[in-house]
């Protein structure tokens, strides 16, 4: 009995401030002082009844007496246990998290809108030949800048040129008899019909004339525009088929780009704006151009708008068929207020940003203790890894851009900068 005595008086000397010590302790007190006076306890009508009973009876209710007090220490054990535990933890805090922050300015931001496009040439065509024949020249080499008119292919056309002379022999006949014919006209030697009819003869004849003049040019393949030809695979002693494709003809100075924006920019949008395109073949180079056509129709099946625009081409580096990002300049560049798209969280009851506020409390360092306070903001436009902040924020607010997701309001800080998230407006793939 002593002992328990001792372990309530040792309890009570280290925890006095707890107040609820003592209704926690009082069922060991009355223990301890029941079973100190043994002699009370006989005295009492409760021990003449027990000991009135039979041996055996008298045993279990003593054993289930004792069971009862045991689980009653334990019970009692588990209380106190946890209320130790929870004035411990009380007096703990909460943990520090170790973060990542920046100092939020305003930087430059232009305005602009985004799309993939495809390079096509100003004109471009895959050349042909309407008749066939026999290949007898090829006076153009792969990759060669050609003007308009230039010859590329020529057939063989020798029979259809001795053709065009015997037509022409024919024609020149012709009107000499129709000369002739009108001189007697004249002279009524013969009637009107015979003059008509020599006449009609002799437009005949020249018409076929010019129809075989214009066979013999359709066996001369000529550049009908200025362009680079392609890679030519036909050589002399080829035959050709009418509807071939012999070669392809290609102005690529300048170039268009075709992409599409959604139709909420249609209000936006319009001819005469200027483009920046970048394309995976030239990573560092910018071409530049304008904006040329808007189509006046949605595509149905999209709810996109076809555009077209005009990039100045002089080193010839863009190529038809290139895959091209585009960027749209909207308007004149602003100042506004940018994060890592990383340092906010976006929820559906709103995006919000964790900042670095200092408290009076120091650290064993001498420095202000830093706790995480919660804000929200309004989010805006994003370019690369940036997202502009329309409210919520100020110039100067330290804000926290990694580590918030372990965050509450009141969370010590621990600030660790040796590794920050991506803040490029302009990021580019890593080489492996």
């Amino acid at each position: 009995m002593n002992v328990i005595h001792t372990i309530i008086a040792w309890i009570q000397n280290t925890l006095l401030s707890v107040k609820t010590l003592d209704l926690v302790l009082s069922p060991f007190r009355w223990l301890a002082n029941a079973l100190r006076p043994r002699d009370r306890f006989r005295k009492t009508k409760a021990y003449a009844a027990l000991m009135q009973m039979p041996l055996l009876k008298r045993r279990m209710i003593v054993m289930l007496i004792t069971v009862f007090v045991l689980l009653g220490l334990i019970v009692a054990f588990n209380q106190l246990k946890t209320l130790l535990f929870n004035h411990f933890m009380a007096g703990m805090g909460l943990p520090p998290a170790t973060v990542s922050t920046m100092v939020i300015e305003k930087q430059e931001w232009q305005p602009k809108m985004t799309s993939v496009g495809n390079v096509r040439a100003f004109r471009g065509v895959d050349l042909s030949t309407e008749i066939g024949g026999l290949v007898l020249n090829v006076p153009i080499k792969s990759g060669l800048d050609v003007k308009e008119g230039d010859l590329l292919i020529k057939l063989n056309d020798t029979a259809d040129l001795a053709q065009l002379e015997a037509m022409k022999a024919m024609a020149d006949l012709a009107k000499v008899i129709n000369e002739r014919d009108k001189a007697q006209l004249a002279i009524q030697a013969i009637s009107k019909n015979v003059y008509d009819t020599s006449t009609a003869d002799m437009k005949a004849k020249r018409a076929q004339v010019e129809q075989q003049i214009a066979l013999v040019a359709k066996k001369n393949l000529k550049a009908p525009f200025s362009g680079r030809v392609g890679i030519v695979t036909i050589n002399p002693g080829h035959y050709v088929n009418p509807g071939d494709k012999l070669l392809t003809l290609q102005t690529i100075d300048p170039i268009f780009v075709d992409f599409t924006l959604p139709q909420s920019s249609a209000g936006t949008i319009q001819a005469g704006q200027t483009i920046e395109l970048q394309t995976d073949a030239f990573k560092d180079a910018i071409f530049k151009g304008k904006i040329t056509a808007v189509s006046p129709k949605v595509e149905l099946n999209t709810r996109n708008i076809q555009i077209e625009a005009q990039i100045s081409n002089p080193d010839k580096k863009l190529l038809p068929g290139m895959f091209a990002n585009v960027n749209i300049n909207l308007g004149e560049k602003l100042q506004l207020l940018t994060l890592p798209q990383t340092a906010v969280t976006y929820n559906p009851y709103g995006s919000t940003v964790f900042i670095a506020k200092k408290t009076d409390r120091i650290n064993k360092k001498g420095e202000p203790i830093m706790e995480a306070q919660q804000i929200f903001v309004t989010p805006g436009l994003t370019r690369g890894d940036q997202v502009a902040i329309i409210k919520g924020l100020e110039p100067g607010m330290t804000v926290i851009t990694s580590g918030q997701l372990k965050l509450k309001n009141g969370t010590p800080l621990i600030i660790n900068n040796s590794v920050l998230p991506a803040n490029s407006p302009n990021p580019k793939p890593q080489e492996q």
